[in-house]
């Protein structure tokens, strides 16, 4: 806008400018084209600059003449700037006076020249002054906007801190506000957010001591179906209580890595008896195939890892039951290096899943859900430094793939 506004500025000038002084330049041809006139009626010597039919008169100034008309013009072929005034004569001629018009050229040029100057002068400095307090501004716009991608990407300790914003007695601006506004919330989101967890951890610890009589007690029952029932009750509460403690250690960010070395081939292998799938495979030579309707692994390209044996056990055998939940046989687990997938042929993911990720006992259309179970895995490989993808196959089935650092 001010850059504008000094180039409209410069126009007005120039035009007012050049009109008065064209204008001045006219009165002064057209006098003394009146004086010429009576002195060629009386008979008169015409006066110098004047005469009749005078050569090198612009064309359209001798048209306008031989009409009867009179009229001004600045001659363009002249080597001099020259102001020309033309009227009728006797005899159809045409009556001439040119008038040195260099002086009032030179003041238009000078005026131009001048304006150019203080204009470009004038837009430089406003474009230095608005690009320091423009980078000022957008670099605290730019520092509030990280923080924020911060927080929503979990870091509900990063801050903006403004000194503007903790300062009440410094000018505050719309930047200041939306760095205390970002801050206040991050406050109030990280203390609401740490009381859930507190409450999950606490009800989980007080679940766990009447659960351990529980299942003490079930343990007494004489044998039949509906002990069987309550024992099989009593365990999915104590499984449920011991994921509920997981979630809450993974919310805390309390988890510490055991690192070792880890051969990927055999812990698949584990991992899928563990689960009661009973495969068979072929690690050597790259392809492994399962029986019956368990879990198929295979083992495309071994390698080792260093990561926790433990962790990685609990993410690969979450996603197998998960798997074996809500997927259709044939299920495969496969091993390519570092990159570890699991798949089903069922309906696959449901669609908030890709997009959002798992979340904690979400249903969707009167379904199950899926638990706790894919939330832990997706928190455990986080702390193992891994990357835990949900996808769905194109030919149909839900895909989750592992990628692990090779050593």
């Amino acid at each position: 806008m001010c850059c504008g506004l000094a180039a409209l500025l410069g126009i007005l000038v120039h035009v007012s400018v050049t009109d008065q002084t064209v204008g001045e330049a006219r009165t002064q041809a057209l006098d003394r084209l009146t004086e010429t006139a009576e002195a060629f009626e009386a008979g008169d010597r015409l006066p110098p600059g004047a005469g009749v039919d005078l050569p090198g008169l612009p064309a359209e100034l001798r048209t306008l003449a031989e009409a009867g008309d009179r009229g001004t013009m600045v001659g363009g072929d002249d080597p001099r700037p020259t102001m020309w005034a033309a009227g009728p004569a006797s005899d159809g001629r045409t009556l001439a006076v040119r008038v040195d018009y260099a002086q009032g050229a030179r003041t238009i040029d000078g005026l131009d020249r001048a304006i150019l100057g203080s204009s470009a002068l004038a837009i430089g400095v406003t474009l230095l002054v608005g690009a320091f307090a423009v980078t000022r501004v957008t670099r605290r716009l730019h520092g509030t906007a990280q923080v924020a991608r911060r927080i929503s990407a979990g870091d509900l300790d990063a801050r903006v801190r403004d000194p503007r914003a903790g300062d009440p007695t410094s000018p505050q601006d719309e930047v200041a506000a939306v760095a205390g506004a970002l801050d206040t919330m991050a406050s109030s989101l990280q203390g609401k957010l740490l009381s859930e967890q507190r409450f999950t951890a606490d009800v989980a610890h007080e679940l766990r001591t009447p659960l351990t009589g529980l299942h003490a007690a079930a343990e007494l029952l004489p044998p039949g179906r509906p002990t069987e029932l309550v024992r099989d009750r009593v365990a999915a509460l104590r499984t449920l209580t011991e994921d509920l403690l997981e979630i809450s250690r993974l919310d805390a960010r309390s988890e510490r890595l055991e690192v070792d070395a880890v051969r990927l081939g055999p812990v698949a292998e584990r991992v899928v008896r563990a689960a009661g799938a009973g495969p068979a495979t072929d690690a050597g030579t790259g392809t492994g195939t399962g029986t019956g309707t368990g879990t198929e692994v295979r083992v495309l390209r071994d390698a080792v890892v260093e990561t926790d044996r433990r962790r990685l056990e609990r993410v690969l055998g979450n996603l197998v039951a998960n798997a074996h939940k809500h997927g259709r046989a044939p299920m495969t687990l496969t091993v390519d290096g570092p990159v570890i997938t699991v798949r089903d042929h069922g309906d696959g993911y449901p669609p908030y899943l890709l997009e959002h990720g798992p979340q904690r006992f979400r249903t969707e259309g009167g379904s199950k859900g899926h638990g706790l179970g894919l939330t832990i895995a997706l928190g455990q490989s986080e702390v193992l430094g891994a990357r835990l993808v949900f996808t769905n196959a194109p030919d149909g089935g839900a895909v989750a793939t592992l990628t692990l650092t090779a050593s």
